[in-house]
């Protein structure tokens, strides 16, 4: 089987529920397909890939991280065929470049913190306090007398628009926070530090990192299907013009009940 190569980030490859034998379609498809984009994807598209590869050996796709801006940037300039985006396209973007935005999944963003941390629960009004650096200790939220280290994504990140959207209001990011660039990074550095918090896809949450209450609502995919989470997004697969050949075949895989059912596997909400 051919390995898929990912750039920037290391993950596990998991399995895959594909087609039973009875269903499964040898298309005979062959040449490159490139991804590139949101890192919350990543685990999705490599499932997919896989299968397919696995299904024609003549098909060889590549899969790389760098956020959502990256991809759309890329995508727009032919550089990869599908740009992945965990925030809105911009109509500037649509304009430009001709971009066709395919949503995949639904996605909630958890504010998270190291486990030892003893806060449950925090209110709008406290995450922009927090991430904005006017709050400094955790103890003035009834946790343990340490600093607040922050982490955030960078600028190119689609987590991050939306967290700064619908969680941040008028307040901005500090500056002197930490910067992370990918979700699976985020989780290890709030794993190892116990005055951290941060944010990432829900996706990607386990039990080496605590997700907090946001006004009383955990990030759980009930919570985020309901819409009481209400920090959540679309994740969107993009595309320069409509799909067509291997990245039509490759969305529709996707978008199959089986893929769906990955998406799902995978700690998110289908689309369909």
């Amino acid at each position: 089987m051919k390995k898929i190569m990912v750039f920037a980030l290391i993950v596990m490859i998991s399995g895959f529920i594909g087609c039973s034998k009875k269903e499964e379609v040898k298309s005979g498809l062959s040449g490159d397909l490139k991804i590139a984009g949101g890192t919350a994807h990543i685990e999705i598209m490599k499932t997919v890939a896989e299968v397919l590869m696995k299904e024609n050996p003549e098909l060889q796709i590549s899969i790389s991280g760098g956020g959502s801006g990256l991809g759309i940037k890329q995508v727009g300039e032919g550089l990869v065929d599908i740009g992945n985006s965990g925030r809105d396209l911009k109509d500037s973007e649509i304009k430009e470049f001709g971009l066709v935005p395919h949503k995949i999944a639904i996605d909630g963003i958890a504010v998270i913190v190291n486990p030892a941390s003893k806060v449950e629960n925090l209110t709008f009004e406290q995450i922009q306090g927090i991430f904005s650096g006017k709050i400094s200790n955790w103890k003035e939220l009834g946790g343990n007398n340490l600093p607040i280290n922050i982490y955030t994504r960078d600028a190119k990140s689609g987590t991050r628009k939306t967290f700064e959207k619908l969680a941040m209001g008028e307040a901005k990011i500090s500056d002197e926070s930490n910067f992370v660039k990918s979700n699976g990074n985020m989780k290890v550095l709030i794993a190892d530090d116990e005055g951290a918090i941060g944010y990432m896809s829900a996706g990607y949450l386990d039990e080496s990192i605590k997700s907090v209450a946001v006004e009383t609502v955990i990030p759980s995919l009930e919570n985020i299907r309901n819409g009481s989470y209400k920090i959540q997004r679309y994740l969107y697969s993009v595309t320069k013009g409509e799909a067509k050949g291997i990245v039509k075949v490759f969305l529709d895989r996707v978008l199959s009940v089986q893929g769906q059912n990955v998406i799902a596997n995978k700690g998110f909400i289908k689309v369909k």
